[in-house]
């Protein structure tokens, strides 16, 4: 029994044994493996990143730093593609580990300390370039960066002292030298851009505050007050993508999520009116745009875009009165706004007050010398204002320049019945009431007749030879009236046309 046992124990070590030779012999083979495809992966790292192909190097020097985490060139090499791919902040915790493994490694520390003098963090900045010196006291770019790194730091503690004291301008002056010594500093960019807010200059935030978002991880509030600078620009859109960047961050952010919603519910509103302006819904359009300045009263832009567009439609509608009303409300809040000042003079048209439509005209040509639109508008405005003085088909009807067909016609007839000569005795009463009857007579033909009301109002008459440069003139210059019904002694028989 007991010899049994001894012959099985027998067996299993001599298994084992077995066993650990094998692993031993596949042990070494994998090893030697590894160094071969490690040295493949570092040659290939290198032929691509002479080739500029950084992220197929990438993958190469983390197979090799993968394969070997004890040798600190890899890191060294695989740090250079991060800083040639613009990461400095990947390549940062590669030098760290690099120097670490060989501290005495000089190109090491003077890269790392070049980083984070850039990044703004000037004590251990100087703390590389330090050490590098004391083993070398002699090398040119660790001395000018130690340079550079004591300047850096005055400049902070100036920057800092000059935005305590509320002066803003000399901040952004010390700022400036500030972020060219260290352009990755987030805290720079973000003081300067707060000082620009205080000068009343956010475009200049907006250029400080955008690099900020990549230079800090989660950078959830750089992102907000993007989000809201953009949107008391009037930039919606702008704003909106700014906020979903934030959210994307961390979709429960009380701040951003809230502002969202606002900055979500105001785009939907604006994109609506103008998607109403483009079917020619106008009044839809106004709708939209009296709701947009009860969603936000306290950003002008708003107000002032909204009052601009509404005027617009209002014009378009042929409500002239209102439309001089909110237009001029609008031209108050925003005077250099040329196409208040266009729409303004359109309503003015509309209303038949030529010589004002002359003066918005005129004015919105001073700010825009170059536009077609306008000087085509100030033209015709001056045409109009010509012809009024000499003959206005409107004036004659007693009608609106928005009047329809049956409004036209309506009025005709009742003013032709008022005139008609035979309703008068005395001769002198008689052609009195000739001379109106025409006119009353031209002023229906012209208006009734699209084409020829199309050419009145872009101010030209097409009753009058001069106007038409001949073109009525085989008329014997009486323009396209066939006949006239008072020639040759007529009895005046007078009949309606529909």
């Amino acid at each position: 029994m007991e010899s049994g046992r001894r012959k099985g124990l027998s067996g299993v070590l001599s298994s084992l044994s077995l066993l650990c030779v094998i692993l031993d012999l596949q042990l070494d083979g994998v090893l030697g493996a590894t160094h071969v495809e490690i040295e493949q992966h570092l040659d290939m790292g290198r032929k691509l990143l002479a080739a500029g192909q950084l992220a197929e190097a990438l993958s190469h020097y983390h197979y090799a730093v993968e394969g070997d985490s004890k040798n600190y060139l890899t890191y060294y090499k695989r740090a250079a593609v991060f800083l040639a791919m613009g990461k400095s902040k990947s390549a940062l915790p590669d030098l760290t580990r690099a120097i670490q493994l060989k501290p005495d490694f000089l190109a090491a520390r003077l890269q790392r300390g070049n980083i984070l003098l850039k990044q703004g963090n000037t004590q251990e900045a100087r703390e590389d370039f330090e050490a590098v010196l004391q083993r070398s006291p002699d090398q040119e770019e660790a001395q000018d960066q130690l340079m550079r790194a004591n300047e850096l730091e005055e400049l902070q503690e100036e920057a800092h002292a000059a935005h305590h004291r509320g002066d803003y301008s000399t901040t952004i002056t010390v700022l400036d030298r500030v972020v060219e010594l260290s352009p990755w500093d987030p805290e720079s960019r973000e003081l300067r851009a707060e000082c620009y807010i205080r000068l009343g200059d956010p475009r200049k935030a907006i250029q400080d505050l955008t690099p900020t978002t990549r230079l800090r991880n989660d950078n959830r509030a750089a992102f907000l007050k993007l989000s809201t600078l953009h949107y008391n620009l009037g930039e919606h859109q702008e704003s909106l993508g700014h906020v979903r960047d934030c959210l994307k961050l961390d979709q429960d952010d009380k701040e951003c999520f809230s502002h969202y919603k606002q900055v979500k519910k105001l785009s939907k509103q604006l994109d609506s009116a103008e998607e109403h302006i483009k079917e020619e819904r106008y009044q839809e359009a106004i709708y939209k745009y009296e709701s947009v300045m009860r969603t936000e009263p306290n950003v002008p832009y708003y107000t002032n875009k909204a009052n601009e567009r509404i005027c617009f439609c209002l014009v378009k509608n042929k409500m002239a009165a209102k439309a001089i009303d909110i237009c001029s409300e609008a031209h108050q809040r925003d005077p250099r706004n040329i196409n208040i000042l266009r729409d303004r003079a359109e309503a003015f048209i509309l209303n038949q007050d030529y010589e004002k439509a002359v003066e918005d005209y005129q004015e919105a040509r001073e700010f825009d010398m170059e536009n077609n639109e306008i000087r085509e508008g100030l033209e015709r405005a001056q045409k109009l204002l010509k012809l009024s003085r000499k003959r206005d088909y409107y004036k004659v009807l007693g009608v609106n320049r928005s009047a329809n067909k049956q409004e036209i016609i309506k009025a005709y007839r009742k003013l032709a019945q008022q005139w008609h000569p035979d309703n008068f005795r005395e001769e002198a009463e008689k052609k009195e009431a000739e001379k109106k009857f025409i006119d009353i007579a031209s002023a229906k033909e012209v208006l009734t007749n699209p084409e020829m009301r199309q050419k009145f109002d872009s101010g030209e008459d097409p009753l009058d030879p001069e106007s038409q440069q001949g073109g009525g003139g085989g008329q014997g210059g009486q323009g396209p009236f066939h006949y006239n019904p008072f020639e040759s002694g007529s009895n005046y028989h007078f009949k309606f046309n529909h």
